[in-house]
């Protein structure tokens, strides 16, 4: 194939792509149903905006939102972060594990590499806004991300044939990065059949996010190269309402984590592994399509070119998307957050 040319996607890679985009779809008009119109006025409440929906009849004239449930989420997450961060330490490791040989785990180093990791990528930061969405949403929701990245260190150097004297730069260092995303609920799909993540057939995360990034992820190699384009249809996406969101030079990422049929991730030559595969369900059966099912990781761009689609690479096949509730809701993974609870107090008031 011609170094210019793009890849073509397979029959598998078509029926894949269909298979996540048609569940997602079906997910997230679920979701907009029952939750989108309430989070887009509980973050109205939060931010102090008026909007004529908000009005609870048509003969109301004041627009005022007065502070009250926005008091109520600050003072809430104010305790929190406290309770987290007030200590100094907000994690421990114990050495409670059985030695084996004598060789004993050095916890201390342990620790203090990965206190020192999360500084480096900001971890405190991604859980103070990851609760604060839950205040506002009812639920926190972090993706994890693992990458490589480059790290710079002062240095210095000696300088040949100059005793004493040594020249100041950087070095350039390799490291491991394993950042945590807070994820607005808004950009949360998920099975509406789990009560948690793993529960779930599958989770995704839909997001525009600058088409430099997917380029530099083509180039190398960690998507497939397809022919990419800018495209913007829908600002329910955007992090916030109160502003005219910038729409040029964006691309619709749809990121997928669960169970996927295996014979769109593997040629069926492979499977069969020199035999034939025996079919549970007949072909006409709904439940033909579920079977035979693996953990994978799928990237939709502008819902319809994949990018990226391969089985869970993780040791332990986790999904790398974490949640909990604000106030617990029994068998439901979305929760209540502060201002659902202060809701009807707040409209009084205003």
């Amino acid at each position: 194939m011609d170094q210019n040319e793009f890849d073509q996607p397979t029959e598998a890679d078509k029926e894949l792509t269909a298979f996540v985009v048609d569940h997602c779809n079906r997910w997230r008009d679920w979701r907009d149903t029952n939750y989108l119109t309430l989070w887009e006025e509980y973050e109205r409440i939060f931010r102090g905006e008026w909007a004529p929906a908000d009005k609870t009849r048509d003969s109301e004239r004041p627009r005022i939102v007065t502070p009250a449930a926005q008091q109520a989420v600050e003072t809430r997450h104010a305790e929190i972060m406290e309770a987290i961060f007030g200590s100094g330490e907000f994690f421990d490791i114990e050495d409670d594990l059985q030695d084996v040989n004598g060789n004993a785990i050095d916890v201390e180093a342990l620790r203090a590499q990965l206190s020192e990791d999360f500084k480096k990528d900001k971890i405190k930061k991604a859980i103070d806004q990851i609760e604060l969405l839950a205040e506002i949403y009812g639920t926190g929701i972090g993706e994890i991300v693992v990458g490589m990245e480059t790290e710079y260190i002062p240095s210095t150097q000696p300088i040949p044939g100059q005793m004493g004297q040594a020249a100041i730069g950087v070095i350039e260092k390799p490291r491991v990065a394993v950042r945590l995303v807070p994820v607005n609920p808004k950009n949360f799909l998920f099975d509406p059949n789990g009560t948690t993540v793993d529960d779930c057939m599958g989770v995704a995360i839909e997001k525009y996010v600058s088409i430099h990034k997917v380029v530099r992820n083509i180039e190398r190699g960690v998507y497939r190269k397809v022919n990419i384009t800018p495209t913007y249809e829908d600002s329910q996406l955007e992090p916030t309402q109160e502003i005219q969101n910038y729409q040029d030079e964006k691309v619709k990422l749809l990121t997928y984590y669960g169970l996927v049929p295996r014979e769109y991730l593997t040629k069926l030559e492979e499977m069969e592994e020199g035999g034939k595969i025996e079919e549970l369900f007949p072909e006409d059966s709904a439940a033909e399509d579920y079977q035979d099912m693996v953990e994978a990781i799928v990237v939709v761009g502008n819902d319809g070119m994949l990018l990226k689609a391969e089985a869970n690479p993780y040791m332990m096949k986790d999904r790398p998307v974490l949640t909990y509730q604000d106030d617990t809701v029994p068998n439901r993974l979305l929760g209540r957050g502060t201002v659902e609870k202060a809701y009807n107090m707040q409209k009084a008031i205003d």
